[in-house]
């Protein structure tokens, strides 16, 4: 069982709201290198390569200096392709999935969620949430809602409001879209029987929780904004040119 850490961060060109949403410029540098630039800051990670199936992402990816694995077209999830990926590596016991349109992912919430995966082994998966603020709508489906029990294990997932505010207001928790795995799970995961929760809530997580599998979750404090929308992109620009980082 290995403590090799490989941090994956799958980039697609298609996308409904945001065609070519990792090339997309956020000041002089494209999406995908702020996310890379910022998991290359996490302390845990031991080697970090770009997924993707097209060639205008993995040249970019090349030409700032980072590595990319080209991938089958193929793939239905962004799973299949880490699946794909974690093959070409095989000394590594630990795989991150982090997403490829989370340009501002902080290194400490990486670092959180490999921390908590190492510490429990037993544990398939660990994911991050983060308590909603005062601005977000817990009903807007787009915001996945988490509840964990005492230990930090994830409950469920849902687009709805968990817990519902029946009597009195509940305290929600969006859930953060990085994974990370046990190896041997990782490579077993398309094995596991379909899940009705996972199709009608549209989670791909939810296939191992109903599977009973265990997904620990790290809750952070906050969290940076990540990109489903122009709209969420100009928040971004804006929020890097705040910090000075354009």
């Amino acid at each position: 069982m290995s403590d090799q850490i490989l941090g994956v961060i799958p980039a697609r060109y298609a996308s409904t709201r945001l065609p070519g949403k990792p090339l997309a410029l956020i000041g002089t540098k494209p999406m995908i290198q702020w996310t890379y630039h910022h998991a290359s800051l996490s302390k845990s990670i031991h080697r970090l390569v770009v997924a993707t199936d097209d060639k205008r992402i993995h040249e970019a990816v090349i030409a700032f200096g980072g590595e990319s694995v080209l991938t089958s077209p193929d793939h239905p999830t962004g799973t299949d392709r880490i699946i794909e990926v974690a093959e070409k590596f095989p000394d590594y016991g630990i795989i991150l999935n982090i997403q490829g349109d989370e340009p501002g992912m902080e290194p400490n919430l990486m670092d959180g969620v490999l921390d908590l995966k190492t510490k429990h082994r037993n544990w398939e998966m660990t994911t991050a949430a983060v308590p909603f603020t005062s601005s977000e709508d817990p009903k807007d489906p787009n915001k996945v809602k988490v509840v964990f029990d005492r230990n930090g294990r994830a409950n469920y997932f849902s687009r709805s409001p968990i817990p519902a505010s029946f009597k009195g207001e509940a305290t929600y928790h969006r859930h953060l879209g990085i994974y990370a795995y046990e190896r041997e799970f990782l490579m077993q995961y398309n094995q596991l029987p379909a899940s009705d929760w996972e199709t009608v809530e549209s989670l791909e997580q939810l296939r191992a929780l109903q599977n009973g599998s265990t997904i620990g979750v790290y809750l952070s404090d906050k969290a940076n904004l990540g990109v489903d929308s122009p709209a969420d992109l100009e928040v971004v620009i804006r929020d890097f040119k705040a910090k000075g980082l354009i």
